[in-house]
């Protein structure tokens, strides 16, 4: 066979025909490297082969010989597929009830390697469900030993033995194949293996401590490669200047004048921070945390009025009109009777609205925007733009998050979420950005108690809705669907409308709400709720985020288990964000552990931190913020909860290597240059000339 390379196709490789070939891409392996990084998920261990006739019955065995008769008997109480296998000095029957599946692998002349118990039925050695394994080339295979069988991820009709018998072909080369990232005195600090030898242990380990220590090695390599685009990022975040928005006790007295009421502590430590960031010369690159109602949005118009008292502009982006409009409602009481002048663009404005405020913004006049992803689209400039906020910021990629760019001077980012982030992910995700925490809620709030209870309960739900709405609060309903669906026996927001406006709750003034509503109709709704006109909101989770009706005491949750963690943490928020006590009602018919876990953890704590690490916990991190959203590569070895302290290495060693070559221009770094360019794909234009 000719030298491999990594990019050689694997229709190249000996014995792999065009059918094999179109199977293997349709799993995703399309090259040799490809094919030498789709490591097995597990190993079993096939035990020495011995010969038939030496066969005892104490325990387990492994023979290996030629298929002689192969047959499925389907008629039977169990139906079940048998062989018979036969080697130099004896035959044994194979039995595997339920094996109908058999029948198109396991064929006469095939040679077959069996695990299992022997015994012994009308005095004819058998075995009844053994492992085993199909010999595809009996020259290559060494039965003479104990070995570690691996097990692929499988599909498109190949076996993980199949994929194994291709995988085996190259793996003799891999020390060829593979390149080095790394010198010998860089390994031997860090313990460990070279590339190639720990991608050849990942598919052929001589016992486990090996396979561990190559695992590792992967692992490190997938963390480093995440963290070296994050480093890049920061790189290129701060090489351009920005303008240093230094703040001054008068600019803080006039600032704090325009609230009414005193900052928290929290809020306050949070306003240290980033100032203190605001006043370099570089761009600050600050990711905001603070649980549901904590108070982030004061912190941010605080930052937006330094920029404007420092005589630049400011923009606000949210993900959705609705939150957009609240903030932009919000900042116009408390900017009541001030010389700031503030605007809000969204996608859905009338042409002629929207071309004002460009020109507006344009020319300076404008000096905060609010708006939604119409402040990243064409024709958006800025005459002065020196701070950017991103509320919710999980909802945007970072390519998004870094487009409101303008030339020259670089805006100063705040990101802000109400999504409680685990370490994990702070790292990662938002790891190009410095954290600060708001981690108390504002005095005086009342206590949200969560509580789960059956569908069959919903009499007494409303009942207690009734009562508060009685006594002169407001109540949420929210559903998962908007329309009934044929395939979901659920209810859905506007089937739930008119029940209730016809039935519990015909005596109140009610109103819908969902995202496939006109814009104009769902602000409508809202504006009503928001001044207490419309009791109940009955809406799907288009209310998830950051709407703030202080009178609201009551979220019931319908099919609860449908909707995940953070979403339900989220939800959970809309209320207690007043001194009265407040209810979300979880009804809920849970069948899955993860439904029935997810709800438990909400009814057993209200913080944030921790419903977010249960959440990691149960999801794993490529669920909840889906790296492909951010630009980010997928992580095939490395697990962010188990290799929490390989990623904090990887990231120290990430960021010297970056501060010791932005470019990853000297000759000893270029492997990673390529991994780099090859992994991000120009998705980040991390590295020029890429």
């Amino acid at each position: 066979m000719d030298q491999l390379e990594l990019t050689t196709d694997v229709s190249s490789i000996k014995g792999v025909g065009p059918a094999w070939a179109r199977k293997l891409t349709e799993l995703g392996i399309k090259t040799v490297e490809d094919l030498l990084l789709h490591f097995p998920f597990r190993f079993d261990l096939r035990k020495q082969a011995q010969p038939i006739a030496s066969l005892k019955f104490d325990g387990e065995a492994t023979v290996a010989g030629e298929v002689i008769s192969a047959s499925e008997n389907s008629y039977t109480r169990r139906p079940f597929f048998q062989a018979t296998v036969k080697d130099a000095t004896g035959l044994v029957h194979v039995k595997w009830f339920g094996g109908g599946y058999l029948r198109d692998k396991i064929k006469v002349g095939a040679q077959l390697a069996i695990s299992g118990k022997p015994s012994v039925y009308r005095e004819q050695v058998q075995f009844v469900n053994p492992k085993f394994q199909i010999i595809y080339d009996p020259d290559d295979t060494d039965l003479d030993k104990d070995e570690l069988m691996p097990v692929y991820p499988a599909g498109k009709k190949l076996t993980s033995r199949m994929i194994g018998s291709v995988i085996k072909r190259v793996l003799d080369q891999t020390e060829q194949i593979i390149p080095r990232w790394f010198d010998a005195e860089y390994l031997e600090k860090r313990g460990m293996p070279s590339r190639p030898a720990a991608v050849a242990a990942m598919h052929k380990p001589e016992e486990k401590e090996h396979w561990a220590s190559a695992r590792r090695r992967i692992a490190y390599d997938e963390c480093l490669i995440l963290q070296l685009g994050v480093a890049l990022m920061r790189m290129r975040q701060i090489s351009r200047p920005a303008h240093p928005l230094t703040n001054s006790e008068l600019i803080d007295q006039r600032i704090r004048a325009r609230f009414p009421f005193p900052l928290t502590e929290a809020q306050n430590a949070a306003v240290i921070e980033i100032t203190g960031d605001l006043a370099r010369d570089r761009p600050m690159n600050r990711l905001l945390q603070g649980d549901v109602g904590s108070g982030k949005t004061v912190v941010a118009l605080y930052a937006a009025l330094l920029a404007v008292a420092r005589g630049k502009q400011a923009a606000i982006m949210a993900p959705t009109e609705i939150l957009a409009t609240q903030h932009y409602n919000k900042a116009q009481d408390y900017l009541a009777g001030s010389r700031v002048k503030i605007a809000l663009l969204v996608g859905k404005q009338k042409p002629a609205e929207r071309r004002e405020i460009l020109e507006a913004l344009a020319s300076g006049e404008i000096d905060i925007v609010v708006g939604t992803h119409a402040l990243i689209s064409d024709g958006v400039a800025f005459s002065d733009l020196a701070l950017v906020v991103v509320d919710e910021q999980h909802r945007f990629g970072v390519t998004q998050r870094t487009s409101i760019r303008g030339k020259g001077f670089a805006p100063h980012y705040l990101v802000m979420t109400a999504t409680p982030i685990p370490r994990t992910l702070a790292l990662t995700v938002f790891g190009d950005l410095d954290v600060s925490v708001i981690d108390a809620l504002p005095p005086g709030r009342g206590k949200t108690e969560t509580i789960c209870i059956p569908h069959n309960k919903m009499p007494e739900v409303l009942k207690h809705v009734r009562s508060e709405l009685d006594a002169g609060r407001q109540a949420y309903f929210i559903y998962p669907l908007v329309n009934p669906s044929p395939e979901l026996e659920l209810t859905a927001a506007e089937d739930a409308y008119r029940d209730l406006a016809d039935g519990a709750l015909k005596d109140y003034n009610i109103a819908l709400i969902h995202g496939q509503m006109k814009p104009a109709d769902k602000n409508a709704a809202m504006s009503a709720f928001r001044a207490g006109t419309v009791q109940a909101l009955i809406a799907s989770v288009v209310v998830e985020v950051g709407l703030d009706v202080p009178s609201a005491s009551v979220m019931v949750i319908t099919h609860a288990e449908r909707f995940g963690l953070a979403q339900l943490h989220q939800l959970r928020g809309r209320v207690g964000r007043s001194a009265d006590n407040a209810t979300c009602i979880l009804v809920a018919s849970p069948t899955t552990d993860d439904a029935k876990q997810r709800l438990k953890v909400l009814v057993d704590t209200s913080d944030g931190f921790k419903v977010a690490e249960e959440d990691l916990r149960i999801r794993g991190p490529g669920e909840i913020f889906g790296t492909r959203q951010h630009g980010l590569p997928e992580l095939k070895v490395a697990d962010l909860i188990k290799d929490f302290e390989l990623l904090r290495l990887a990231r120290r060693d990430a960021f010297a290597i970056v501060k010791d070559d932005p470019g990853l221009n000297a000759p000893h770094h270029q492997q990673l240059r390529r991994e780099v360019i090859k992994a991000y794909a120009g998705k980040l234009n991390l590295l020029a000339g890429a």
